[in-house]
């Protein structure tokens, strides 16, 4: 799995002119979900998210505080498998989804989104992971938005801050390559 955290002011999820959720101070996840994935790393995704240290602390530490020690919220973002188009939408409550995250661009000018798992399977394991964020920090902190729906992000970026976090067995793979 992969994921883009943003330190954020606000962000908000809006669906054919309708809000789907919002949040103040915290992150936003633009999270994709590979094939290969599992529940595995939907865990270790949601654990990172919420202890990454993104915040100065109020001792003027820099980087010392979570998402959890200030007391923000956190929006996912649901994963949108582009080839399984079933119109099924429902909301858990606001997390970002986002298959893009997972394109190819190695090949020519137009993107190959093979790279992300699609549809009941993605979504469940999407819902899993949101699952585990909720579980992880408290549930009415933690927002979605729609699964294959096309939604528009609103956000005002604290920062900027963005990061790139992933989990899985490419992960593990480049590591023992390296060492």
């Amino acid at each position: 799995m992969k994921a883009i955290l943003q330190r954020v002011i606000s962000a908000s999820v809006t669906v054919d002119k309708q809000l789907v959720s919002s949040i103040g101070k915290g992150v936003l996840v633009f999270a994709a979900v590979a094939p290969g994935d599992t529940q595995k790393e939907a865990d270790a995704l949601a654990a990172k998210l919420l202890k990454m240290k993104l915040w100065d602390g109020e001792d003027g530490a820099r980087w010392s505080q979570s998402v959890k020690d200030i007391h923000g919220e956190v929006l996912c973002g649901r994963q949108s498998p582009c080839f399984d188009i079933t119109n099924d939408l429902q909301s858990a409550g606001a997390t970002v989804s986002q298959f893009t995250l997972l394109a190819s661009t190695k090949k020519g000018s137009k993107p190959d989104f093979h790279g992300a798992m699609g549809g009941a399977q993605a979504k469940e394991l999407y819902d899993y992971f949101f699952s585990r964020v909720q579980q992880g920090y408290s549930s009415d902190r933690v927002k979605d938005g729609l699964f294959q729906a096309m939604m528009e992000v609103g956000l005002i970026n604290d920062g900027p801050v963005t990061l790139e976090i992933s989990t899985g067995p490419r992960n593990s793979e480049a590591s023992s390559k390296a060492g």
